[in-house]
């Protein structure tokens, strides 16, 4: 069984037990919390897709850890102009494990 949900402006293909970095949110950590909207569920009935969302259809996530991504280096310039900027940037991010995938 699998599922594709949409959170955080991006959309992730989910089965049960998978680790995912989504955008962070505000949950502390070890809670469970049901994420964003199921676009797609595949199971034994067959695949069920959502216009937009799926109904009664849910993804459970246990939240594992909230930290940052590794830098990024931006660095800009314009030849001849003596105009150069570098800034450095760390996107936070959420981990959580799915724990279920299921149509109520």
């Amino acid at each position: 069984m699998y599922a594709v949900v949409k959170t955080g402006g991006k959309q992730y293909t989910v089965h049960e037990g998978d680790v995912l970095r989504i955008e962070r949110f505000n949950a502390q950590e070890g809670t469970v919390v049901e994420l964003g909207d199921v676009l797609l569920i595949s199971d034994d009935a067959g695949i069920r897709i959502g216009r937009p969302v799926v109904e009664n259809a849910f993804v459970e996530a246990r939240v594992l850890e909230h930290n940052k991504a590794t830098k990024i280096v931006v660095f800009k310039y314009k030849a001849k102009k003596n105009y150069r900027k570098k800034q450095g940037h760390r996107q936070p991010y959420t981990l959580v494990q799915v724990t279920k995938v299921a149509v109520r």
